[in-house]
């Protein structure tokens, strides 16, 4: 067994960024130890969360959601003392970061909540950039590890500061996909060149770095994930969840979390988020500024021709029919629903049965947390999720089963 240095870094989840993380830390000059769920073949792949702690003072965890988190931070435990500094690198529920740094400072070692903002090949080029909340001093002694894999690091105060900076942002990002959705819909239908819609995006102000990768994604149907739709949906659901918190309603960001859910009820989560555009493409083939019919070009008027539409009816006004029953038939509606959602000891995890249990209790108010038992790992967030990012430590095991399960009665 290697003696443990100041030199030893351990990284905890081999997916999309994790492994590149890992790599760019061996290219500065640290002995990098790896533990991921599914074994890789791998130099320094120990064989347990435990062993990470036991030879490494520094540990970058790489995990997708809130179940995962708690869990890496119970297994080390035991091994973690004042010398470990562990840095969280997930987008989850606030409480769930400081509930995880609770449990690591009960040993007297650091902690800081450090999600970041970048895709594969930032991670690959190192020019990530890293949100971070916590004590100064910690940041101090981490700084080399975290400077290892980005461009910048920003300092946004307290554990659970920089997570809720991170889901705001990820809020600007999925709407922001959303509406280069609709608007290549628009320019397409109207047998216009996407190619020119592109140039004319390049100067306009609302251009963005996401925009200059999605764009072309779209346009070409190529949907290889750097950010899958089950994550940036986990993503939008905080948000919706935090703001409902606050009293706060986000048109823009429950609009797009339509249309992920529609991604997810189509099978598609584990590809990028960019298959919005598949709301109005099903398809999702590349486009062409003269694949558009005399016909489809024709302007529309509610109600006029309606059976002789070539795409389907967007999400957004579907879930809203969906969810507007008459009251002669809210009875029997509401049976329907509740036969959607599996029985407990018989988890239905087909992406449809997912997707529209999903959708319903994202709805529902006591998902928030109306009840005060906890099961493992929730601790003040009642998030358990079985999900795996295949950037983080684990394959998928049950998707979404359990993550957006009510605490009790469910």
């Amino acid at each position: 067994m290697s003696i443990r240095t100041r030199k030893n870094v351990g990284v905890i989840g081999l997916g999309i960024i994790g492994q590149r993380v890992a790599d760019n830390l061996r290219q500065h000059g640290f002995h990098v130890f790896v533990w991921n769920r599914t074994p890789r073949p791998v130099p320094n792949f120990v064989g347990s969360v435990a062993e990470v702690a036991e030879l490494c003072d520094f540990i970058q965890i790489f995990v997708s959601d809130d179940e995962a988190l708690l869990e890496v931070a119970q297994r080390m435990t035991r091994d973690l003392t004042s010398h470990h500094v562990v840095m969280a690198h997930t987008t989850v529920s606030p409480d769930t970061m400081r509930a995880t740094a609770e449990i690591v400072k009960r040993r007297g070692a650091q902690f800081l909540d450090a999600p970041f903002t970048g895709s594969k090949k930032a991670a690959e080029n190192g020019q990530l950039v890293y949100y971070v909340g916590g004590e100064e001093a910690a940041l101090q002694q981490a700084r080399p590890i975290l400077e290892a894999s980005s461009k910048e690091i920003i300092q946004m105060g307290e554990v659970g500061d920089a997570t809720t900076i991170k889901v705001a942002t990820n809020m600007v990002t999925a709407a922001t996909v959303q509406g280069a959705a609709e608007a290549l819909a628009l320019v397409h239908k109207s047998g216009l060149s996407v190619e020119k819609f592109v140039a004319a995006m390049g100067h306009n102000g609302s251009n963005s770095a996401t925009l200059e990768m999605k764009l072309p994604m779209m346009i070409a149907g190529n949907f290889e994930p750097n950010f899958s739709v089950k994550h940036m949906l986990k993503d939008v659901v905080i948000a919706s969840r935090l703001g409902r918190t606050f009293g706060l309603e986000f048109g823009a960001t429950d609009a797009t979390r339509h249309g992920l859910v529609e991604e997810m009820r189509q099978g598609r989560g584990d590809d990028d988020y960019a298959s919005l555009f598949r709301q109005y493409f099903p398809a999702g083939h590349p486009l062409k500024s003269d694949g558009v019919s005399e016909e489809d070009k024709q302007p529309r008027l509610a109600g006029i021709d309606e059976e002789k539409r070539a795409e389907p009816e967007p999400v957004a006004a579907k879930v809203a029919a969906e969810n507007a029953p008459s009251p002669a038939s809210s009875s029997k509606v509401d049976a329907e629903k509740a036969s959607d959602v599996p029985a407990p000891s018989e988890p239905d995890d087909t992406p449809a049965t997912i997707a529209v249990s999903v959708e319903q209790k994202i709805e529902d108010a006591s998902i928030i947390g109306a009840s005060n038992e906890q099961p493992a790992f929730s601790l003040h967030t009642g998030l358990k999720s079985e999900t795996r990012e295949e950037a983080e430590i684990d394959a998928p095991r049950g998707l979404w089963e359990g993550f957006w399960r009510r605490r009790a009665g469910d």
